[in-house]
């Protein structure tokens, strides 16, 4: 398993003076989705619609006095979630705004209609397609920072060790103050950056390690595993590069903040007895005892009495044999599903790794079911009746969102191989220094990860995980998207 990050998803395909490797590309990423039956441009009545809609004022609180921030990918449009961090006595008090979806979208209308066959949003090197329609996704609904904007704001009191002492969500009107981008908090943080950013950043970390040290004493996990980013360079031979990097630690702080969320939100939906969880089993005994196995023959050592995620979280991706570690823990991750449930709960309500009940709610511009998910909570908070529309899609969403999430997943999976085929492309032949990130259990095969350019591919011959390898490339094929090697 590895997490790819397919980067500046927004821009458009290349002016017709573009070079030539660039245009190459696109068009083969153009080749991907037709084949995999990607959605295209949304027709014209679900524009009219989106362009038209107009959200309802009733009933929201005024918070345009709180200087919400944006926290997200640089050059980041479809902005989900804002944050107002501060103290408060000994603990803390987080306002996390989401973006009020559920307000733009007429509950029988073209909008969304064609989101319910969409899915979520589809990510690709050159461009993104879209949940929603542009209007709203990234301009309307979106929380920039450019006037005032409806919102789900979860109000949360926390103690000093990052407990939910008393949690809130209200409709709101919202004004976000600043777009932030990860590198740039991460570099005030790291002492190359405004101060003003360092302080926010500071705060996140506090509020962030906090609610870390929590997941893992309730036995929560996460893989840590370097993201593997494809971005778009003007100087570059391609026109795009291909970096591999650990995660900041900025976006983990920010990420508990929307665990913490989506946590609240599973507990309220079931108090009301109806709502849609994100569920995931306990690791395999199986797949925990081969995990275990190979952290004994790497050297990584693992007491009995030691979770999962608390090991993975001492593991250092620059070293190979941990790196090998952390592509095999990916096992301990499967069986994810959508939990849809009205009036009965389910019986295995917990998501192993979040080691909780959890429900997905803070993304709703980019991911369906979360405008379901958020309208439900905030219905059971307010004591409102869900409506009508909410229990009549809940029964739907399991299998949009794994329709999508395999589309999704195949275009990300299918772009990032053109792009590792057209670095490579020419250079047959060639040995790279590469570390064994998965041996096939025979022994003669597996997967490398090369050091430089961060590729990695299917590779013959004798393998043992965790060592370092010469690997020689045997083919490159952007048309096929295929890269092999040999020992």
């Amino acid at each position: 398993m590895r997490r790819r990050l397919l980067a500046n998803p927004a821009l458009s395909s290349p002016a017709s003076d573009a070079q030539p490797e660039v245009t190459g590309l696109v068009t083969r990423f153009d080749a991907v989705r037709a084949e995999l039956k990607v959605p295209e441009a949304f027709g014209d009545g679900v524009l009219a619609e989106a362009r038209a809609a107009v959200p309802s004022s009733e009933g929201r609180v005024d918070l345009t006095d709180l200087p919400f921030v944006t926290l997200d990918p640089a050059g980041s449009t479809d902005l989900d979630q804002a944050m107002v961090l501060s103290r408060r006595g000994d603990g803390f008090h987080v306002d996390y705004a989401i973006a009020d979806v559920p307000a733009w979208l007429a509950p029988s209308g073209a909008v969304a209609a064609e989101a319910m066959r969409r899915g979520q949003t589809v990510y690709a090197p050159d461009r993104r397609t879209g949940l929603h329609p542009p209007v709203l996704s990234e301009d309307r609904a979106s929380l920039l920072p450019d006037g005032d904007r409806p919102a789900l704001v979860w109000r949360f009191d926390l103690a000093g060790d990052g407990s939910v002492t008393t949690f809130d969500v209200v409709r709101a009107t919202v004004r976000s103050r600043a777009q932030l981008d990860y590198a740039s908090v991460q570099a005030a943080l790291d002492g190359s950056g405004p101060a003003e950013l360092a302080e926010l950043g500071g705060l996140l970390r506090e509020i962030g390690s906090a609610r870390q040290a929590l997941e893992v004493a309730r036995g929560g996990a996460s893989l840590p595993l370097p993201e593997q980013e494809v971005l778009t360079d003007d100087a570059a031979p391609l026109g795009f590069v291909l970096r591999l990097r650990p995660p900041r630690p900025v976006e983990d702080w920010n990420a508990q903040l929307s665990l913490m969320t989506g946590i609240a939100a599973a507990e309220l939906m079931l108090k009301g007895r109806v709502g849609v969880l994100r569920t995931l089993p306990p690791a395999d005994r199986g797949a925990l005892g081969a995990v275990r196995r190979l952290a004994k023959r790497v050297g990584v050592e693992w007491p009995d009495d030691e979770p999962y995620g608390a090991m993975l979280r001492r593991l250092d991706v620059g070293v190979p044999q941990h790196l090998a570690l952390l592509h095999a823990a990916g096992s301990l991750f499967r069986g994810s599903a959508y939990v849809p449930f009205d009036g009965v709960v389910p019986t295995a309500p917990m998501h192993a790794a979040v080691a909780a009940p959890y429900a997905h709610v803070t993304a709703p511009l980019r991911r369906l079911v979360d405008r379901f998910g958020l309208e439900a909570a905030y219905c059971v908070a307010r004591g409102l009746d869900v409506p009508d529309w909410v229990r009549a899609g809940l029964p739907l969403l399991p299998e949009a969102m794994s329709t999508s999430e395999r589309l999704a997943g195949e275009v990300d999976r299918r772009c990032v191989d053109v792009v590792e085929a057209a670095l490579l492309e020419g250079r047959v032949g060639e040995s790279f220094p590469a570390v064994v990130v998965e041996a096939d259990k025979d022994g003669d095969g597996g997967r490398v990860q090369l050091v430089e350019p961060p590729v990695v591919a299917r590779c013959t011959g004798p393998l043992v995980a965790g060592t370092v390898v010469a690997a020689r490339l045997t083919e490159a094929d952007p048309d096929t998207a295929t890269t092999r090697f040999a020992v």
